[in-house]
Formats: structure tokens, C-alpha cells, sequence
């Protein structure tokens, strides 16, 4: 996995370093430039991203969490690490998830349950994009713009759009944890890993059981997909190159689609600013304008995850010494 990230990762970057020389590189600079120090109020604008995902969450958690010992609060800064080591470490998005449950159980929750929600949640995620992609195809096809990068994205859509629905029956009904240790049982024992995939799938139906609660997280992280699109609709209008939100909306749904698409490629490195100079291009936003859009976006991931990242690892180095303190 380590070497198919690596490759996926090089072959990403020569995409990204093909577009930068077949454009302006001097005019995208210069178009960044003529946004100024207001691009960097986009940083504090991802914050109701996060608190959104962060709401819906915490009500998939209250069964298992009825004394509040992980609040909105702890639930954001978990929602802030998980985005974090998703977009900007080479774990084809799946680490974020890992870490959050280890995080959570720091707060005296059962890894289980906690891992269920985690697993519904990215389910969630999964489901949430393809209706968001279906709007932006939809959007998409009112501005008459089916051009061959339109046909090409609607039937990758079309081919994996049972995906997530077959997806989810696996997880409600088949096992799949149960059957995943049976097959490892022979490399890891059988006695841990028995009980903690039986665990896991219990939790994972009960989860399923809670339609309205799953309504309100989907829901919330449809919301924080279209609350991405303000990003561009912002750093256009900086650049002096104005857009609808219905234009907007449809560039943020096509480049969060081919990312979703090309997800092992870290940080869809390459994916992203081609899914922009296209679809930008159908829309009448130049190379330059594009990929300065890209690169606001890459700076505001940047400047938001790494914090989040060293904070984390402040924490699990806080941790460690404390462990070291009792054992000693």
C-alpha cells in the first residue's frame, strides 16, 4: 500500500507540474497576488465545515456517550485531525478515520461502537458525494456544457453509483467484519479479533437501526459539501473574475467527484487542478484563474491541517509521557 501510495503520489505531481508548464505560471502568480491577505479569511471560514460533520457525529455517539465525556468541542478538534491526515498524508483517506477512534477512546468510549460511527460516517460521506455530484452533473447539463470531459465524468458516475448502496448492505447484512477475521484468523489468533469484529458488526446494525439520526448526519454533511463551494465563489471573485453560485457549486461537486474518483492519490494531488482546468475551462474560467483556485484551496488545506496535525502529535506525545510516568 506504502508503494501504490508512493507511485499514485509521483504520478499525481507530474500531473500537477504538466499543468503548471502548459499554463501562465507567471499569470497564476500574479492572480493570486491580486487577491491579497482576504484569501486568508478562508482558513477561519472552514471551521462550520468541520462543525457540521462535528454535529452529526456527536448524535450518532449519544447512545454510547450518555455522560458527554467527548463534547462538540473534543468531537471538532477529532473532525479537524481526521480532515487533516486525510488530505495531507499519503493514507488513500481511511488513517483520519483510525486516529479519530483512537482518539475517542482516550475518553473512556468502546472502540466498537466508536468505530462503528466512524464506518456509518464514512459511509455517509460516500453517499452525500454521489448526490452532490448528481446536483453538480445536473447544474452542469443547464449550462449546456456536455462536452466529452462531461460524458467521460457521467459514466464513471453512472458505473459506481451502486457503490455505495451495495456498500451498505455488505456492512448491514453480511458480516463483513465477522468473515474479514475469519480470513486473517490463521496470520493473528483468533480470540481478540474474534470478539472485536463480532462487536463491530452488532454496533454497525444497531447504527443502521437509527434512520433518523443517519437522515440528520447525511443531511449535515450534504450541507458542509455545498458550504465548500463558497471557497471558490470567494478567491474568483477576489481574482477579479466574479461566478454564480450556481457556477460555483458546479466546479466544487466536479473537482470533489474526480477526487473522490482518484482517491489513492494523496491529496488528489493533480486530480483536483485537472478537474478544475477543465470543467473551468467549459465554463469560461481560463488555466491561470483555475489553477490559482487550486492553489488557494491546497494553501488553505495546508494552513488549516497542519496545526491539527501537530497538535495531535503534541497530544499523543503528552500521552506517551504520561504512560511512561505510570510505568515507571
Amino acid at each position: 500500500m506504502k508503494i501504490a501510495a508512493y507511485v499514485s503520489g509521483l504520478l499525481g505531481l507530474a500531473l500537477l507540474i504538466a499543468l503548471v508548464i502548459s499554463t501562465d505560471f507567471t499569470g497564476m502568480v500574479q492572480t493570486m497576488e491580486r487577491g491579497g491577505w482576504k484569501l486568508f479569511l478562508l482558513i477561519p471560514y472552514r471551521a462550520p465545515f468541520f462543525l457540521l460533520y462535528a454535529i452529526g457525529w456527536l448524535y450518532l455517539l449519544r447512545p454510547y456517550d450518555s455522560e458527554r465525556h467527548a463534547g462538540l468541542g473534543y468531537l471538532f478538534w477529532v473532525t479537524a485531525v481526521r480532515d487533516s491526515i486525510d488530505r495531507l498524508l499519503p493514507v488513500a483517506s481511511v488513517g483520519g478515520g483510525v486516529a479519530a477512534v483512537r482518539l475517542l477512546c482516550w475518553r473512556g468510549l468502546a472502540a466498537a461502537p466508536v468505530g462503528a460511527t466512524v464506518v456509518v460516517e464514512i459511509l455517509l460521506t460516500l453517499s452525500v458525494s454521489y448526490l452532490f455530484t448528481a446536483m453538480g452533473l445536473l447544474l452542469l447539463s443547464g449550462f449546456n456544457a456536455t462536452g466529452p470531459e462531461y460524458r467521460r465524468l457521467l459514466l464513471a458516475f453512472l458505473v459506481t453509483l451502486p457503490v455505495p448502496a451495495v456498500t451498505a448492505l455488505l456492512l448491514r447484512y453480511g458480516s463483513v467484519f465477522k468473515r474479514l477475521q475469519k480470513f486473517f484468523r490463521p496470520l493473528v489468533g483468533a480470540t481478540a479479533l474474534s470478539e472485536g469484529a463480532a462487536a463491530l458488526d452488532r454496533e454497525l446494525l444497531a447504527c443502521f437501526r437509527r434512520r433518523r439520526t443517519l437522515l440528520l448526519a447525511g443531511t449535515l454533511q450534504f450541507a458542509a459539501l455545498i458550504s465548500g463551494s463558497f471557497e471558490i465563489w470567494f478567491a474568483l471573485r477576489l481574482f477579479g473574475h466574479p461566478v454564480g453560485a450556481n457556477t460555483a457549486l458546479v466546479l466544487e461537486s466536479m473537482t470533489q467527484a474526480i477526487r473522490l474518483l482518484a482517491f489513492v492519490i494523496p491529496a488528489g494531488l493533480g486530480v483536483q487542478e485537472a478537474g478544475l482546468v477543465l470543467f473551468g475551462h467549459t465554463l469560461g474560467i481560463n488555466g491561470e484563474l483555475a489553477l490559482a483556485v487550486s492553489m488557494t484551496k491546497r494553501a488553505r488545506e495546508v494552513l488549516c491541517g497542519l496545526p491539527s496535525l501537530l497538535s495531535w502529535q503534541w497530544v499523543e506525545g503528552q500521552r506517551l509521557q504520561m504512560l511512561k510516568g505510570k510505568a515507571a
